[in-house]
């Protein structure tokens, strides 16, 4: 059994769990989010707890089972407290601005990167950093990782974008160069 599977789910005041058919919503102060279960994964709520279990035991099954805990236990998490992601961009003339719900990236191309954000993720720029938040963890890291693929994070001189938290392995330019 999975040690992350076994592990109980409190819901804290002010979240609402409502399990139907194959179907838990969770709805919380930031927002509700919704996930089908895996037909072989068992989800029950209890008191003020979500237990998940498993119908059968294959090796399917119990790597559903940890995957299937840590994803309901981030709902819960994502509809109390939210999450979030930091970009930063490097790179002389590179910039983002937001028009409503687009963001337009200058990033050295001949042309602008539009990019229109989806329902439930906000976005706040100040100058070259980008913070991204939302309640649903799935679909922030997501957009992070489309919005870092405009323009990746080159090994030469780190231009790009690249998470706030992440180190660029830098490389030694021509050997030339230097004499």
């Amino acid at each position: 059994m999975s040690r992350i599977g076994k592990r109980l789910i409190s819901i804290p005041k002010g979240v609402e769990v409502i399990l139907t058919d194959n179907e838990l919503t969770v709805k919380g102060p930031k927002g509700t989010l919704k996930r089908k279960i895996h037909p072989k994964i068992f989800v029950a709520v209890k008191d003020d707890q979500i237990i998940v279990s498993v119908r059968e035991k294959s090796r399917e099954v119990r790597a559903l089972h940890g995957l299937f805990n840590a994803l309901i236990y981030n709902m819960v998490t994502g509809v109390t407290k939210g999450f979030e992601k930091n970009l930063e961009i490097v790179g002389v003339g590179y910039r983002v601005e937001v028009q409503g719900r687009v963001a337009v990236f200058n990033l050295g191309y001949s042309h602008p990167v539009n990019y229109e954000l989806p329902e439930g993720v906000d976005i706040n720029v100040d100058k070259t950093k980008i913070r991204l938040v939302s309640s649903d963890k799935e679909l922030l890291g997501r957009v992070a990782a489309k919005i870092r693929s405009f323009r990746r994070p080159e090994p030469f001189k780190g231009k790009g974008i690249k998470y706030a938290d992440e180190i660029i392995r830098r490389k030694a330019g021509k050997a030339g160069a230097a004499k």
